[in-house]
């Protein structure tokens, strides 16, 4: 399939499966009347596909020598994990003559692990400090979950070179995001949901 179908199936099952008209509180504390859950499209094998299909396209167009993806838990990781995969997989199909190497997922917690190393951040072992990484975001609101992710990733020697997202509710989180000097890119807008 193309990219082109890709999206119109992606955006066919975001609307069916994650995309709801009710009252809602969001996670940036605002009431909303709708809601777009991603996690229901992508934890579905199909879904899956398409997301790293799609992402892993864009983060190659716009931040070619990224090494790793990933984002704060829970929205991201299902993203980071079909962008992983997508590239490994293309990379396999070229023979590996497609530089650079697949990239790598990680995730971002939200609070530092309990016990053992007691780290922010797992999947650090194949991104050592210095490599440059794309935050990921499954609807951006505020923008906060991304500020966080990319605060973190900063303070542990990553180097942010763009933010991906499913959605972008346009609600003010592109400009907090950009405000970092990160630029974002998202698949959809709310525009895509709503008339």
């Amino acid at each position: 399939m193309s990219l082109d179908a890709d999206r119109e199936r992606l955006l066919e099952l975001l609307r069916t499966l994650s995309f709801e008209r009710r009252k809602v509180v969001l996670a940036s504390g605002k009431e909303s009347d709708f809601y777009i859950d991603c996690k229901r499209t992508a934890l579905t094998a199909e879904g899956h596909v398409l997301v790293g299909r799609l992402l892993f396209d864009r983060v190659r167009r716009i931040a070619p020598l990224v090494r790793g993806v990933g984002g704060l838990t829970l929205g991201a990781d299902p993203i980071a994990s079909a962008i992983a995969y997508t590239s490994f997989l293309e990379h396999e199909r070229s023979g590996g003559a497609h530089p650079p190497a697949p990239i790598d997922s990680f995730i971002v917690r939200k609070e530092p692990k309990g016990h053992g190393t007691g780290q922010w951040i797992e999947g650090r072992k194949t991104i050592p400090d210095g490599s440059r990484v794309a935050v990921l975001e499954d609807v951006v609101t505020s923008g906060g979950s991304a500020k966080k992710a990319i605060d973190r990733c900063r303070e542990e020697g990553l180097v942010v070179v763009g933010c991906f997202a499913l959605v972008d509710r346009m609600e003010g989180g592109r400009e907090a995001i950009e405000a970092l000097g990160v630029p974002l890119e998202a698949l959809y807008t709310r525009k895509d949901f709503l008339p």
